[in-house]
């Protein structure tokens, strides 16, 4: 018997059960040639916040909540890694350490880069701040073709630029006047009162956004709404992009986002929105934006956005 039978490596001596798989496990590097169920790629930039932001730190703190989680359903009676579910990780893009443009440029690089693989059928960007949306997009857009957005978001993001440059409060103003996007190919769903400014609501009315505010989420079914904005933007462009600003969420239940607020949505109404929509075949992109590890409280923002991932998979 070894001496060092009790040792494991660093970072790696947690109690292990013979009968339990967890999330985190499913993760596979990715390498040339390889096949996965989704592949993850993290864009860690929060330079350009508003507000003071170590979202940053979010694509490992999501990658390590996976831990949370183990890999069966007790809903469904199916086990994700019985049925083989792989995540492939590409890994974290670097940031240019001075220069937010040239930050944006190395994600659009990166992440038309990844998606040129086609390494898995959904692909999901752990941000960041809300500004790499504009970079992921064009990227999309080059790869795959004309692209339409689903929006979760206390606001707009339709500030302009002469303010503050390409923060995260513009990313879709960016892609709307930069020709990337139409603003009809445009919806945004979970719009808070007293989050925005009327000058913006106005922009999006103008530019033919289609807005559910907070009030409309409570008064309908989640799944109407998502398949509504699937219904429309199916027949208009060849590939759907769900952009997932956590602050959507309430801030009883996302204290790790920098603009928290009250008056936002319940985790399970995310949850079964974006289930919904990833039934669609047009649905392959994803990013989720918005978290700030060092605010969070144990974990809570960064493991609804675990379970984000791993749903994905089911």
């Amino acid at each position: 018997m070894s001496t060092f039978q009790h040792i494991k490596p660093a970072g790696k001596a947690q109690f292990k059960d013979r009968y339990t798989t967890k999330a985190a496990e499913l993760i596979t590097p990715w390498e040339e040639g390889s096949k996965g169920d989704i592949a993850i790629i993290g864009a860690p930039l929060s330079k350009p916040s508003i507000s003071h932001s170590g979202a940053s730190f979010a694509p490992d703190a999501i990658r390590r909540c996976l831990n949370s989680f183990t890999t069966y359903n007790i809903e469904r009676g199916t086990d994700l890694a019985e049925n083989h579910q792989s995540i492939l990780d590409f890994g974290d893009i670097t940031m240019h350490p001075t220069s937010v443009e040239g930050s944006h440029q190395r994600i659009y690089e990166s992440v038309k880069a990844a998606a040129g693989t086609q390494a898995a059928p959904f692909t999901i960007i752990l941000g960041g701040d809300h500004s790499i949306t504009t970079s992921a997009v064009k990227a999309i857009k080059e790869v795959k073709g004309t692209v339409g957005i689903i929006q979760f978001d206390a606001h707009h993001d339709l500030r302009n630029t002469e303010d503050g440059g390409p923060t995260n409060g513009t990313p879709f103003r960016r892609l709307i006047e930069e020709g990337h996007i139409k603003g009809e190919h445009l919806i945004q769903i979970g719009i808070r009162n007293y989050a925005n400014a009327k000058a913006y609501h106005d922009y999006a009315i103008e530019q033919s956004v289609t807005v559910y505010s907070m009030k409309d989420v409570r008064q309908q079914p989640i799944q109407n709404i998502i398949l509504e904005s699937l219904s429309k933007l199916e027949s208009q462009v060849d590939t759907i992009y769900l952009s997932v600003d956590m602050d959507v969420l309430d801030q009883a239940y996302a204290p790790g986002c920098p603009a928290i607020g009250p008056g936002g949505m319940h985790p399970d109404t995310l949850t079964d929105a974006v289930q919904t929509a990833l039934q669609h075949p047009k649905v392959t992109t994803m990013d989720i934006v918005e978290i700030d590890p060092l605010l969070d409280i144990r974990d809570m923002t960064s493991r609804i956005a675990s379970l984000l991932i791993i749903n994905s998979l089911t």
